[in-house]
C-alpha cells in the first residue's frame, strides 16, 4: 500500500513538473512574444510630455497659454506633501511597498473577471503610468498583459519618488487639465505646493472619473468623492481622524476661470501667429514655449475699459435697440431656469454682464444674474428717453452694467445698457523702443477676432496733415508761413470734372498761418500744399515715415483719401516726440524653449525719417492742435501732450493719434461696413474720449513730468498766432512760436 502511494505520488509530482513547465514555457512565449512590441522604457530617461506654451507680459505676468494639453511639468519637492500622500491613499495605498504591482488586488480582480466574464481594473500607480503614457484604454487581455510588463519595467528602472512624480505630472484633472499643477491652478487658482488639505484630497479624487467629479460638473458627486479620500487617508494614517473631519466639514471653494479670454486676445492672437509662424504648430502647442512681450498689463486694461466706455458711449447717443433673445422660447425655456455661461464667473463693480428680465412696471425692471436679483430704477434708464415697458419684457435677455453688489442679500444695482454696434481700435507704442504695450482690435474678441488695429485699412482723414506738413517744414516752410484758405479748383484728367475741395465748415478765411491751417485742420490749405511740393514728394516721405499700405500720388491724399491701419498712422506719429528716429513696432522680446534656450531675442529696429529739429517743429504743431484746436478736449490732462484728430466725410471713421514724450497712442472709431456712426461724430467727439480716458490712466499720479527733447538749433519768436507777425508778448493774440535757426522771420521784413 505504501509502495502504491510512493508511485503515485511520484507519478503526480512529474505530472506537475511537467504541467509547470508548460505554464512557464506559455509564461515564457507569452512574455517573449510581447517583449518585442514593447516600447523603450529608457525613453523616460527624457520625460518631456507635452506642456503649456506661456505667454508673459513685461511684469512676467501670463497672459496667455497655449497648449493641446494643459500641463506645468514640476519636479516632486513641488508637489505638497499632503497632495502626495491623498493621491497614493486613494489611487494604490500600498504604492510604497509593492513591486509595482499588487498580488491581493490582481487576484480578486482576475476572479471578478471570470465570474462575470468582463475586464475589471486593479491598477496600481505604476500600472496608470505605464497605461498613460505608452497604451490605450481598452479593456482587453493584450493590454493587460502588455501593462503588467512595463510596470515591471519602470519599477525596475526608477525609484518610487520619480515614478509619483511622473504620474502627477501626467494623469488627466479634467476639462484639458493634466497634471496636478495646472488642476491646482485651474481649481484653486494656486500652485499645487501651495494647497491645503481639503484641496488635496479635492483633487485627488477627481482623479478617477475627472468627467464625473470634477466640482465643475457636480459638486455633490467631488464632495462625496473627497469624503472618500480622506477616509483614506486617515485609514493609512497620514491624517488623524480629527484632521479628516476637519477638511470634511469645509466648503469647495473653487475659482472657476474657464470661460476668462486674454486680457488682451488682439495682442495675443498677433503673437500665435508670430510664434507658429516661426516654430511650428506642434512647437507651438506642445512645446512649453516661455515667450516676453511687451505688453504692459496695466495699461491694456486701461485700453480695454477705454474702448469699451467710449464704445457704450457712443451707443447711447444712437438710441436703444430692443433685445433680440427671449428665454421664453416654444421649446419650454423658463427664466427660472435660464442659465448664462458668463454667470459662472465672478461678477465685480463696474462689470457688463447679461440680465433675463423677470418683471416691467412704468418706472423699473427686475431682473435675474445668475443667483443675484437686481432692480433697474428709472435713473439707470433714462437715456432710452422711454417708459420701461416699451423697452423689454419678461423673459428678454438684455445688458446691464453693475453698479454695486450686496453679497448678504444677493441684490445687484445696475444701470441698463446694450452692447454697441460699432467697433474701435487702439494701440500703444513706446516712443524710444517700439514696444507694442497696448493693443485692442474690437470691441470684443469672442464677436469678432478681425483686428482693427493691424488688419483693417481705412480712410485716415485728417490725420495725415502731419504727415504733410512735417514735408512741409523740411522742405524750408516754418509755422508761420502763409497758406491761402480760398476757393480753389484743380484739374482731374481727361473728362473728369475739376477737384474742387471744401472745409468742413464751408467757409474761407483767406491767408492764414501753416500753424493755423493745421490746428483747425482746414482743408483748402492742406491741398493747396499738397500741390505746392508735389503728391509724389509727399507720398515719398510717408514711405519714409514706416507707411506700407498703397498711397497714390493724388491731391486728394492730403486729406486721408489713401488707407492705411492704426499701427502704421500711429508708429509714423511716435517719430515727432522721438527726434525723428523711427523704430519698428514690435511685441515679442524673447522666446525661450522649454530648457530655458534663446530662440529669439529681439532688439529695436531704428533708423532716421526725419531730422530731429523737423520733428520738434511738428511736436509744437501738434501740441497747439490740443492747446488751442480740434484736440483741446485733451488740455484737461495738464500734460505734455501732442496729437491730431481726424474725421472721415460722412463720419464712417473718426481718429485721434497723439503722444507725450515716451509714449504715442492710436485710436479709431467706424464699422466694418463703411457706415455714418451718426450726425456730427467727428474725431474730437468719438475717439478723442476714449484717448484721454486711456492717457489719464497712463498718467494716473506720476509727478515725473516729461518734457519733449529739444535740439540746440530751435529758436523761440512772439508772433501773432493769426498772421505770422513778429509781435510784442503782451499783444492779445501773441504766441511763443517755434522756429528752427535761421528760418525765423525777421523783423526787418516785417510789412
Amino acid at each position: 500500500m505504501a509502495r502504491y502511494v510512493i508511485r503515485i505520488a511520484r507519478q503526480a509530482s512529474l505530472i506537475a513538473m511537467f504541467v509547470g513547465v508548460a505554464i512557464l514555457g506559455a509564461i515564457s512565449g507569452v512574455l517573449f512574444a510581447f517583449t518585442g512590441d514593447l516600447p523603450q522604457i529608457s525613453a523616460l530617461d527624457d520625460y518631456a510630455p507635452s506642456v503649456i506654451t506661456r505667454v508673459n507680459a513685461a511684469n512676467g505676468e501670463v497672459v496667455a497659454e497655449f497648449a493641446t494639453q494643459r500641463r506645468v511639468v514640476i519636479a516632486y519637492e513641488d508637489i505638497a506633501p499632503r497632495l502626495r500622500e491623498a493621491i497614493i491613499a486613494s489611487e494604490d495605498a500600498g504604492f510604497n511597498s509593492h513591486f509595482g504591482v499588487s498580488i491581493p488586488r490582481v487576484a480578486i480582480t482576475i476572479i471578478r473577471d471570470i465570474m462575470n466574464q468582463r475586464l475589471y481594473g486593479a491598477s496600481t500607480i505604476t500600472q496608470q503610468l505605464a497605461r498613460n503614457l505608452f497604451l490605450t484604454l481598452d479593456k482587453t487581455w493584450k493590454r493587460k498583459i502588455e501593462e503588467l510588463l512595463l510596470t515591471l519595467q519602470i519599477e525596475k528602472r526608477y525609484t518610487k519618488r520619480e515614478i509619483l512624480t511622473m504620474y502627477c505630472n501626467q494623469v488627466l484633472f479634467g476639462h484639458g487639465a493634466f497634471g496636478v499643477e495646472a488642476a491646482s491652478r485651474m481649481y484653486f487658482g494656486k500652485s499645487a505646493s501651495e494647497v491645503e488639505l481639503e484641496e488635496a484630497a479635492l483633487l485627488a479624487g477627481i482623479i478617477q472619473r475627472p468627467a464625473r467629479q470634477s466640482p465643475f460638473v457636480s459638486l455633490e458627486s467631488a464632495s462625496a468623492r473627497r469624503s472618500y479620500v480622506l477616509n483614506r487617508m486617515e485609514v493609512n494614517e497620514y491624517i488623524t481622524a480629527e484632521e479628516a473631519a476637519a477638511a470634511r466639514g469645509k466648503p469647495i471653494n473653487v475659482v472657476d476661470r474657464r470661460g476668462e479670454g486674454s486680457i488682451a486676445p488682439y495682442f495675443i492672437e498677433e503673437v500665435r501667429q508670430h510664434l507658429e509662424s516661426n516654430y511650428g504648430a506642434k512647437q507651438l502647442y506642445e512645446g512649453g514655449l516661455s515667450v516676453h512681450t511687451t505688453l504692459n498689463a496695466e495699461l491694456q486694461r486701461a485700453a480695454n475699459e477705454a474702448v469699451r466706455t467710449g464704445l457704450h458711449r457712443l451707443d447711447k447717443r444712437r438710441g436703444f435697440r430692443k433685445p433680440t433673445e427671449n428665454v421664453l422660447d416654444p421649446d419650454g425655456g423658463s427664466i427660472k431656469s435660464y442659465e448664462n455661461p458668463r454667470w459662472r464667473r465672478p461678477i465685480t463693480v463696474g462689470d457688463r454682464v447679461p440680465a433675463v428680465v423677470t418683471g416691467v412696471r412704468t418706472d423699473r425692471i427686475n431682473l435675474r444674474l445668475g443667483q443675484y436679483s437686481a432692480v433697474i430704477d428709472r435713473d439707470d434708464f433714462r437715456w432710452t428717453q422711454r417708459p420701461a415697458p416699451q423697452l423689454v419684457k419678461p423673459g428678454d435677455l438684455v445688458l446691464v452694467q453693475v453698479s454695486s453688489i450686496d453679497n448678504t442679500t444677493l441684490t445687484i444695482a445696475a444701470s441698463l445698457d446694450q452692447e454697441p454696434v460699432a467697433e474701435a481700435a487702439l494701440v500703444a507704442i513706446e516712443n524710444r523702443t517700439g514696444h507694442i504695450v497696448a493693443m485692442v482690435g474690437g470691441y470684443d474678441f469672442e464677436r469678432s477676432k478681425f483686428n482693427r488695429a493691424v488688419q483693417a485699412h481705412r480712410q485716415l482723414g485728417s490725420l495725415f496733415k502731419p504727415i504733410l506738413y512735417a514735408t512741409a517744414i523740411d522742405r524750408g516752410y516754418t509755422p508761420t508761413s502763409i497758406i491761402l484758405d480760398e476757393p480753389v479748383s484743380f484739374p482731374a484728367g481727361p473728362d473728369q470734372p475739376e477737384y474742387e475741395p471744401r472745409n468742413y465748415d464751408e467757409e474761407f478765411e483767406g491767408p492764414v498761418t501753416l500753424r493755423h491751417a493745421l490746428e483747425d485742420s482746414r482743408n483748402i490749405p492742406a491741398v493747396q500744399m499738397m500741390a505746392e511740393l508735389g503728391p509724389e514728394e509727399v507720398v515719398e516721405y510717408a514711405k519714409r515715415m514706416g507707411f506700407t499700405s498703397d498711397l497714390p500720388p493724388f491731391l486728394s491724399v492730403a486729406l486721408g483719401a489713401a488707407e492705411a491701419t492704426l499701427l502704421e498712422i500711429t508708429s509714423a506719429y511716435a517719430i515727432f516726440p522721438n527726434q525723428g528716429v523711427r523704430v519698428e513696432p514690435f511685441q515679442v522680446l524673447a522666446v525661450m524653449d522649454r530648457d530655458g534656450n534663446v530662440l529669439e531675442d529681439n532688439r529695436p529696429i531704428a533708423y532716421e525719417a526725419l531730422p530731429a529739429d523737423t520733428s520738434f517743429i511738428m511736436t509744437s504743431l501738434l501740441r497747439g492742435v490740443v492747446e488751442r484746436g480740434t484736440g483741446r478736449q485733451a488740455y484737461v490732462l495738464d500734460w505734455p501732450l501732442a496729437g491730431k484728430t481726424g474725421t472721415v466725410d460722412d463720419f464712417t471713421d473718426a481718429w485721434f493719434v497723439g503722444y507725450d514724450p515716451d509714449i504715442t497712442v492710436g485710436v479709431w472709431v467706424g464699422h466694418d461696413q463703411k457706415m455714418t456712426l451718426g450726425p456730427d461724430e467727428q474725431g474730437a467727439r468719438v475717439a478723442l474720449p476714449i484717448w484721454i480716458d486711456f492717457m489719464r490712466a497712463y498718467i494716473g499720479d506720476r509727478s515725473d513730468r516729461p518734457e519733449f527733447l529739444q535740439p540746440a538749433n530751435i529758436v523761440y519768436l512772439s508772433v501773432d498766432r493769426r498772421t505770422g507777425q513778429i509781435t510784442e508778448s503782451s499783444a492779445p493774440d501773441a504766441i511763443r512760436e517755434t522756429f528752427i535757426a535761421g528760418t525765423e522771420p525777421s523783423l526787418a521784413f516785417q510789412p
